[in-house]
């Protein structure tokens, strides 16, 4: 699985320390101009980028206008498209939807799992397939999979490995989206259809002085994207994110990022 832990600003360029590609949040190029100069230098070096929509962050999908403007702008490798926080029906509505639009070459659109239940999210999912969609996302926050954070993480994994087991959809491939915990994702065994997952957790920890465990963590970080992307260098132990992520990669069975010297990055960091 390629991995990426979304950042606040000031962790921007380290990035590149930890993760395997981009993950781009579209409102956030509206709204901030080192971030929009960030991901537009990124796209020109060629760096792999999936563009979400925002949803997690809006509650509900960015402008479509501005959605539009950035696919054309940016060029993603992968685009997710709109989707309905657990409604089926209007997820496979608006899938369908944006089937009609023209894409850059390089960018494959990617739709998003929703349901109200598991069957309305399998009957989702199928409505994808049979859409054309050839990779198809899993959030982590349904209220079906459970109450606690290990509930959560338990219900993804059933979900993810009946959907898995189904030869309909032995030719489809996942993302997963955000986590509860952690140690989640060394439950698939590194399944070669989920290609890529997306989290801040580890980071989200780090800004709680939450360190990761050999076993993960028994709780989500209280800390969230939204009010910690400003967030100052210097409010940051960058040793903390260095080990969340390398411990991320360790308790999930993920082949470590490349070697890194801790001191010798905290001084390029602070150096800018």
């Amino acid at each position: 699985m390629k991995v990426s832990h979304e950042v606040p600003r000031c962790l921007l360029t380290a990035q590149y320390q930890f993760n395997d590609y981009l993950y781009c949040l579209p409102h956030l190029l509206d709204q901030d101009e080192e971030y929009k100069k960030f991901f537009i230098e990124a796209a020109a070096k060629g760096d792999y980028i999936i563009m979400d929509n925002s949803l997690h962050e809006l509650g509900e999908a960015y402008d479509y206008q501005r959605l539009l403007h950035w696919i054309s702008e940016i060029q993603p490798n992968e685009f997710i498209v709109p989707d309905v926080w657990m409604k089926h029906a209007q997820t496979a509505a608006q899938a369908k939807y944006w089937l009609q639009y023209k894409y850059p070459k390089k960018t494959q659109i990617t739709a998003v799992i929703q349901g109200e239940d598991e069957k309305s999210a399998w009957l989702c999912a199928t409505l994808l397939k049979d859409l054309g969609y050839k990779k198809l996302c899993i959030s982590y926050g349904a209220t079906w999979y459970g109450d606690t954070a290990l509930d959560k993480a338990l219900g993804r994994i059933n979900f993810v490995k009946k959907l898995l087991n189904d030869k309909n959809f032995k030719d489809t491939k996942f993302h997963l989206l955000g986590c509860a915990v952690p140690q989640e994702f060394g439950w698939y065994n590194n399944h070669p259809q989920i290609e890529s997952l997306d989290t801040s957790n580890p980071i989200m920890a780090a800004l709680d002085d939450t360190l990761y465990t050999s076993q993960g963590l028994k709780e989500k970080p209280k800390a969230n994207m939204n009010d910690n992307f400003d967030i100052d260098f210097k409010d940051v132990d960058y040793r903390d994110v260095l080990h969340n992520t390398t411990m991320f990669r360790e308790i999930n069975g993920f082949k470590p990022h490349n070697q890194y010297n801790t001191e010798a990055q905290l001084k390029t960091i602070k150096n800018g």
